[in-house]
C-alpha cells in the first residue's frame, strides 16, 4: 500500500465488472489492466510495486503496458497543490484509475473539476497532529503514613512496626509457592526495590511468583542469588504514561491549481506536452509496441436494445413493418418470395 493519501483512486461513476471490460486491449495490456483494477484503492502504483506483485511481468512490461491502458482512457496521473489554511503548501501526484474507459475531454473536465474542491476531510489523517505527554509512571508505592502520637504520649513507647510493602509480602511469600525459594529477611529487603520497580511498570505480584519459580531446578542452592538474577534479568518495560492526548483539528486545506502528468515519468505540462495521459517521448515508447490503444465511444446505433418483460423496445414509438420493402427488393434481385 501507498503512504495514506495517495495511490489508487477510483475516478468514480463506474460501469459493474463485466467480462468485456479490457476486450479493446491486448491480451497482456488487458491482464494488467485486470491486475490493477482487482488492487484496494490505496495501492501504489509504481510500475516497479506491480511488476514485483504479479506473477507473469517485469518492470519493463509493466510500464509500457501502464502507457497503453493510460492511452485506453483508464489511467491518469493529476498533480494537485494543496493549501492549507496555516499557510503552508504542498505538490501531491494522485494517480485515477477508470474501470470504463474514459475520453480525453472526459479526463480534461475531471482534472478542471479538482480544481478547489475542499480535501480537509480526506487527507485529515495527513494534516492533523497529535500531541503526547513523555512522562513516565515511575514512582515507588508510598508506605502508609504514620499516624500521629497523642499529646503526652510516652515518648518510651515503641513505635509500632509499620507494614510491609506489598513488594516485600510478595518476596517473603514465595517460599508457600515453591518450597525451593525460601528467602531470608535480608533477601526480601534486599530485593524489595527491584520488586517495586515490576509493580511499577503494571506486574502483579502473580506475574512476580511466577517469574521467580517457573522452570526451577531440582536443587536451588543460592535463592536470593537467583531471585535477584531473574528480577533483573526479566523486568517488564516502561508502562507508558497515561499520556492525555490530544488531536488537533485538521486545518482547512483544498486544491489550489491542478495540472496533468505524465504517467511514467512524471513530467508534467508545464515542462512538456501530454498527449492523453503521456508525454510525447513516452508516447513513442509505447508506439514501439504497436498500434496504439485510443478511446473509441461505441456509437449509440450499436449499443445493445434495451427492451420490457414483453420483447418490446423500450423508449420505441412506433413499429415499422418492413416486410413489403424486402419482398420487393429480393423479387427485383430474382431471388424469389422472402420467408
Amino acid at each position: 500500500m501507498a503512504k495514506t493519501g495517495y495511490g489508487k483512486r477510483s475516478a468514480g461513476d463506474e460501469d459493474p465488472h463485466a467480462d468485456p471490460d479490457f476486450a479493446h486491449l491486448s491480451p497482456r495490456d488487458a491482464e494488467i489492466a485486470v491486475f490493477i483494477d482487482h488492487l484496494e484503492d490505496g495501492h501504489a502504483m509504481g510500475h516497479k510495486v506491480i511488476a514485483a506483485e504479479h506473477p507473469r511481468y517485469g518492470q519493463q512490461a509493466v510500464r509500457t503496458s501502464a502507457g497503453r491502458i493510460t492511452l485506453a482512457g483508464h489511467l491518469r496521473w493529476i498533480k494537485e497543490h494543496i493549501t492549507v489554511e496555516d499557510g503552508s503548501m504542498r505538490w501531491v501526484t494522485r494517480t485515477y484509475w477508470s474501470r470504463t474507459r474514459r475520453s480525453v475531454e472526459w479526463w480534461a473536465n475531471f482534472a478542471r473539476e479538482r480544481h478547489g474542491k475542499d480535501v480537509t476531510e480526506h487527507y485529515q489523517s495527513g494534516l492533523a497532529r497529535v500531541e503526547t505527554a513523555s512522562e513516565e509512571e515511575s514512582a515507588p508505592e508510598a508506605q502508609p503514613a504514620q499516624p500521629a502520637e497523642p499529646d503526652g504520649a510516652d515518648e518510651t513507647a515503641a513505635a509500632p512496626e509499620p507494614e510491609p510493602s506489598t513488594a516485600y509480602q510478595t518476596l517473603a511469600e514465595l517460599r508457600s509457592a515453591d518450597p525451593r525459594m525460601p528467602l531470608s529477611d535480608a533477601d526480601c529487603h534486599s530485593l524489595e526495590s527491584l520488586v517495586t520497580q515490576w509493580l511499577s511498570r503494571g506486574a502483579t505480584p502473580h506475574d512476580v511468583t511466577k517469574a521467580l519459580t517457573d522452570g526451577l531446578p531440582s536443587d536451588v542452592t543460592n535463592p536470593g542469588g537467583l531471585a535477584r538474577n531473574r528480577l533483573e534479568k526479566k523486568m517488564p518495560p516502561m508502562r507508558p504514561a497515561k499520556a492525555k492526548i490530544r488531536q488537533k483539528a485538521a486545518r482547512r486545506a483544498r486544491i489550489s491549481r491542478v495540472i496533468t502528468a505524465c504517467g511514467l515519468c512524471d513530467a508534467d505540462e508545464r515542462t512538456v506536452e501530454i498527449v492523453n495521459g503521456l508525454c510525447r517521448e513516452c508516447l513513442a515508447e509505447c508506439e514501439s509496441e504497436g498500434p496504439l490503444p485510443v478511446y473509441t465511444p461505441v456509437p449509440e446505433a450499436f449499443l445493445p436494445a434495451q427492451r420490457d418483460g414483453d420483447g418490446r423496445l423500450l423508449g420505441a414509438d412506433e413499429v415499422v413493418d418492413v416486410t413489403a420493402r424486402v419482398e420487393e427488393l429480393r423479387r427485383a434481385a430474382g431471388l424469389g418470395r422472402w420467408k
